[in-house]
């Protein structure tokens, strides 16, 4: 109401209420504000005092479970392991990246690796200047364990071959391939003559083997073979050879065994080098032992008188062509009692597989072949006209190019009988094989 009267503020101060209703301020925070707006006494120290560091509170103790001498140990370990496992993986990264690099090798170069351990094959690849990380090596090879997979041999590590190459090389035994060539036609003594000389190969031989029992071929093999193992392939090679061929021979063949099939094709191989002859050749004599008519062969001759070394070095003397012997077949009947040498695939498959003809004679053309012949009349014709190309060229100073040096073949007789093949071939050899003195079912100089 308009007369009510109004509490002045000294009432309202003491009844603990603002206008608005709001109670008037605690003692407690009226205190708080009062001590807020006075300004902050700073207690004097003496000189002394103020020298002395401020003393900075002590930490709190770790608990008994942080101190217990298992977390501890924990805690080292898991450290360690993580040092660890940063230096392992800087090492590989580092290692990958020196295993993948060109290697020292300025060219290629043949390296022999004996038995041994790794840290040896290291140290050898190392003085051979193959590699020059021999730790990253030996790491490598503990990494792809690789340990037991190390081959020992002659190697050829090509230039700048990296760490890995070097690795795949001794793992895979990618071992040098070496090789010999045994030539068609050679006998057996000559052919271990071969390979007492090749210095690769390692061991002696406890005997020469049989003649005809050697395939003539190329064969590889690696260093530290021994000539004993190489026969041995030879001799296998060769009954493999003999047996499909004895397998695939001509129902009508006059030679009854495989051992009668090598001691024709010896013959052959002897009588010529032409491919395109073998079988021609090879017919003359299968047509020969059907007849029974003596084979007349001058490298039969020359077998029987020096016998596997191979070569006479002069030509045959009339004496030496009637002279008995068991290889000589101006003078026995049918086959030699063996082989005169060691034939190659060829001339064993052209005895059991013969040409379908009716030739039994065959002499030089005087163009490196032969011309072959039915009859004698036909064979004498023959004859004749090599000894027409002869003279001229003797008349021209030339060396007939199918005529062979100083052990030539015997000559053919003006008038040969009627069961001589008076056939001298006379086709040039290699002068490791045996002697030139080709006649096949030749004759002799009247």
């Amino acid at each position: 109401m308009a007369d009510e009267k109004r509490p002045n503020a000294h009432e309202a101060g003491q009844t603990g209420s603002d206008p608005a209703g709001v109670p008037a301020s605690d003692p407690a925070i009226v205190s708080s504000a009062a001590n807020a707006e006075q300004p902050r006494r700073i207690t004097p120290r003496s000189a002394r005092a103020r020298l002395e560091p401020e003393r900075v509170p002590q930490p709190g103790r770790p608990s008994r479970r942080a101190r217990h001498p298992i977390v501890i140990a924990g805690n080292a370990v898991f450290t360690i392991i993580i040092l660890l496992a940063i230096v392992v993986g800087v090492s590989m990264a580092v290692g990958k990246q020196r295993f993948e690099a060109p290697g020292p090798l300025g060219q290629d170069k043949i390296v022999n690796i004996p038995r041994g351990g790794v840290q040896d094959v290291a140290d050898l690849l190392v003085r051979e200047g193959v590699i020059d990380q021999k730790w990253v090596f030996i790491g490598a090879v503990i990494a792809t364990k690789s340990r037991d997979e190390l081959k020992f041999g002659e190697y050829m590590f090509h230039r700048h071959a990296t760490l890995r190459e070097v690795l795949d090389t001794l793992v895979e035994g990618k071992v040098v391939q070496h090789q010999i060539t045994v030539p068609e036609g050679l006998t057996s003594e000559q052919v271990v003559a071969r390979l007492l000389e090749n210095d690769v190969l390692t061991g002696n031989l406890k005997e020469i083997p049989r003649e005809g029992t050697l395939l003539p071929e190329t064969y590889k093999f690696t260093r530290g073979t021994t000539r004993e193992q190489l026969v041995q392939r030879m001799q296998q090679a060769q009954r493999r050879v003999l047996q499909e061929a004895w397998d695939r021979r001509s129902p009508d063949l006059p030679v009854k065994t495989p051992e009668q099939l090598i001691v024709l094709a010896s013959i052959i191989e002897k009588e010529t080098g032409r491919a395109d002859e073998r079988t021609r050749v090879a017919a003359v004599f299968m047509n020969r032992l059907k007849q029974r008519m003596k084979l007349q062969s001058d490298p039969t001759i020359i077998y029987g008188l020096v016998g596997g070394k191979g070569t006479l070095g002069r030509p045959i003397t009339r004496t030496e062509v009637e002279q008995p012997s068991p290889y000589n077949t101006y003078v026995i009947e049918g086959l030699p009692p063996g082989p005169i040498a060691n034939p190659g695939r060829a001339s064993i498959e052209a005895a059991g597989s013969p040409s379908r003809t009716k030739e039994l004679y065959f002499v030089a053309d005087g163009s490196g072949g032969h011309s072959f012949a039915e009859t004698l009349d036909q064979h004498q014709r023959n004859v004749a006209r090599l000894r027409q190309i002869e003279q001229q060229q003797r008349e021209a100073g030339k060396v007939m190019p199918d005529v062979a040096p100083a052990d030539a073949t015997l000559q053919v007789p003006a008038q040969p009988s009627a069961q001589s093949a008076g056939t001298p071939n006379s086709r040039p050899r290699a002068p490791d094989r045996a002697s030139g003195s080709r006649t096949s079912a030749g004759s002799r100089q009247q």
